[in-house]
């Protein structure tokens, strides 16, 4: 229950991100558009929207932190698997294993060390230059995001311990569409291979 409820909270806040980005951006460039056209731009030029960048700039990297840990959960971070994929049997599981809980390990490690950081720059007065927002708020989203991902590599590790199960991403599949001919093409790529 707790685990469905943090999927779809990770979800929305990854879509909500980059849904108010692109808006912000989208009015950010209609403004300098329309700050040339001699009609309009008495109304335009007496718009502040200088910081627009800088909120764009901080909701991708929000957004790419909390998108790293949801490309854990869902198999679709980057990862080398060259090797993995020569070996079989208990070689192949134990470096498995050891990569995952490597991955743990150094998203731990960013966590509390992003933890610390934010701990310190919290008790300054340090603001971000056009929004004027506290950066201890900023930075929070490494502690949050690398937790997050810390423990989805630990989830994928437990899973794959107990069952052998690795989270896998299907390139033809679009999630809320079903549609019987990929199903039937895939069958028939998988009966000629």
């Amino acid at each position: 229950m707790i685990n469905r409820i943090l999927n779809h909270l990770e979800e929305w806040l990854i879509a909500f991100l980059i849904g108010a980005a692109t808006v912000v951006i989208f009015l950010a460039v209609l403004h300098r558009f329309l700050s040339g056209v001699p009609v309009i731009q008495d109304y335009t030029v007496q718009l502040n929207v200088s910081w627009a960048q800088e909120l764009c700039i901080f909701m991708f990297v929000w957004m790419a932190k909390f998108g790293a840990a949801y490309g854990v959960r869902t198999g679709i971070h980057v990862g080398v698997d060259v090797i993995i994929r020569k070996l079989t049997g208990k070689p192949q599981r134990m470096l498995i294993l050891f990569g995952l809980l490597a991955g743990a390990l150094f998203t731990g490690t960013v966590a509390a060390l992003g933890a610390n950081f934010v701990w310190h720059i919290g008790h300054t007065d340090q603001t971000s230059a056009d929004l004027e927002v506290p950066m201890w708020m900023v930075y929070l989203c490494v502690p949050l995001g690398s937790s997050l991902m810390c423990f989805r590599f630990l989830q994928v590790a437990w899973n794959f311990g107990h069952g052998g199960d690795l989270p896998h991403h299907d390139h033809s599949h679009v999630e809320g569409i079903e549609d019987d001919s990929a199903d039937k093409l895939l069958d028939v790529k998988g009966a000629t291979t």
